[in-house]
């Protein structure tokens, strides 16, 4: 590995290592005996990392050698492995409360293929350009080549901030652009600012990650007093922006594909819709077996009568 590459994959590797709760410590200890020594690493990630707080919905990845590793059936197997990754939703108890996750499963060779620039799909370089923990992992071995993975990720985004970014700016002002045009391809609903709250959380982090992640694609930068200036050609722009309308064509479709998957591979997804339902209205749902059997034929009707009561309006 080059000195730019290893100076990134250690700024990650120490990231990576920063402190959780013991409660998300052990909640991803508890997933991972599922695989048992086929887990890798569990990445922790999202908004209760940010915050800290532990009663919303904890984001997990569960990274694994091989997909037969982990306790899904022949179809939910086949779906990871042409449609990375699957999604389920956990609960345990630590401490007296409930704690509630959505966990993506895929292999660690997935998620290094999907975090390259050169991946059609973008959501992993999107996400894991942005801070993560690793809550849990099998060894120090696996530790590092979970760090490498996640460097491949910031890499593959700064790439993409470099050639779609501004000709020049500050580290901020590249990875907002980036974020928004990201959010803009998603299947979400979020406000204008939400890019630049991101960065804003960590404006030196950010800048640090670019700096390291452009010089270990060996992308040259100018750097006047804080404004960067990356060695972009007008032809790469070019070539680049047509590349990125590609993967904005194909970004909502995926999402679409993907939550059609997740109805399969969305255990407990029943439980999870009403305990949401119950956090923003204080309207408790009974789930009952057949609900929890299928969840969206259920759903439909289930929503129809809350609506109809008002608890959703």
């Amino acid at each position: 590995m080059t000195a730019p590459g290893a100076a990134l994959v250690r700024f990650v590797a120490e990231e990576l290592a920063r402190p959780v709760p013991a409660a998300v410590s052990t909640f991803a200890a508890e997933l991972a005996a599922r695989g048992g020594q086929g887990v890798v690493g569990i990445l922790f990630y999202g908004s209760a990392l940010r915050t800290g707080a532990t009663d919303g919905l904890l984001d997990f990845y569960v990274l694994l050698d091989r997909l037969e590793a982990w306790d899904a059936s022949p179809l939910l197997r086949f779906g990871a492995r042409h449609l990375p990754p699957n999604v389920e939703y956990a609960e345990t108890t630590a401490a007296g409360m409930t704690l509630r996750s959505k966990l993506a499963v895929m292999t660690l060779g997935q998620f290094r293929r999907h975090a390259r620039h050169q991946s059609r799909d973008t959501t992993i370089w999107a996400r894991f350009a942005q801070p993560s923990a690793l809550a849990w992992s099998r060894d120090a071995f696996a530790a590092q080549a979970v760090a490498e993975a996640v460097a491949v990720a910031v890499r593959g985004a700064a790439w993409w901030a470099a050639h779609l970014g501004p000709e020049k700016g500050s580290a901020a002002g590249f990875w907002s652009a980036l974020f928004s045009r990201t959010y803009s391809s998603e299947l979400r609903v979020e406000g204008a600012s939400r890019p630049g709250s991101i960065v804003e959380a960590a404006p030196d982090r950010y800048d640090a990650a670019l700096r390291l992640a452009w010089a270990a694609e060996g992308i040259a930068f100018r750097d006047d007093l804080g404004e960067l200036s990356p060695a972009i050609g007008r032809q790469a722009r070019a070539d680049a922006e047509r590349a990125w309308r590609a993967r904005k064509r194909l970004a909502k479709p995926l999402n679409l594909l993907r939550l059609a998957k997740a109805a399969f591979s969305f255990s407990g997804g029943a439980d999870y819709i009403a305990w949401k339902i119950e956090r923003h209205s204080g309207h408790k749902i009974e789930v009952t077996p057949f609900q929890r059997r299928h969840p969206l034929l259920a759903a439909g009707p289930a929503l129809w009568r809350l609506w109809r009561k008002g608890v959703l309006r």
